[in-house]
């Protein structure tokens, strides 16, 4: 049988400023974003791998979904990062804020590459940037995953 920890253990809770009944926004929109980056690195490797223009078209759309829904989830965790002083003085939030606005800086020159037409909307410009796109979404979830259960940024209860 496992004992509760008590909450003395933990470090003070930071909650978030961008919330709805107590669910932190940014914690809600940011999967959006990630499926469809990666996604957009799948269709990118099965068009390159296929030359099937399905896979170029679908790597466009979900690089204008990505877009979309990051910058939500950019403002919800601006709001964050602005709003609480003590949340402003954690080492990695300030790498994922870096890191995410370098993510949708990054989607956002790939989506202007892969409006351009069949083979060089993805070879090798758009495949590269997909690529970095999703290595630095795993730095910035990281530093997302330290936040939220290292230093206990949008968690409510013990």
């Amino acid at each position: 049988m496992q004992e509760k920890v008590q909450s003395e253990s933990f470090p003070r809770q930071l909650p978030s400023t961008a919330s709805i009944e107590f669910h932190p926004l940014h914690a809600m929109l940011v999967s959006f974003p990630i499926v469809c980056f990666v996604g957009a690195f799948v269709t990118d490797v099965a068009y390159w791998r296929t030359a099937e223009m399905m896979w170029a078209d679908l790597s466009a759309w979900l690089l204008a979904a990505g877009l979309v829904m990051g910058v939500l989830a950019a403002i919800a965790g601006i709001i964050d990062f602005v709003g609480n002083r003590e949340i402003r003085k954690i080492t990695p939030a300030w790498i994922h804020a870096g890191g995410s606005g370098l993510v949708l800086v990054l989607a956002f020159f790939n989506s202007l590459i892969h409006s351009r037409d069949a083979w060089t909307s993805v070879v090798p410009a758009g495949l590269i940037l997909s690529a970095l796109t999703v290595m630095v979404m795993v730095l910035t979830g990281w530093m997302g995953w330290t936040m939220v259960y290292r230093h206990r940024v949008g968690v409510i209860g013990s």
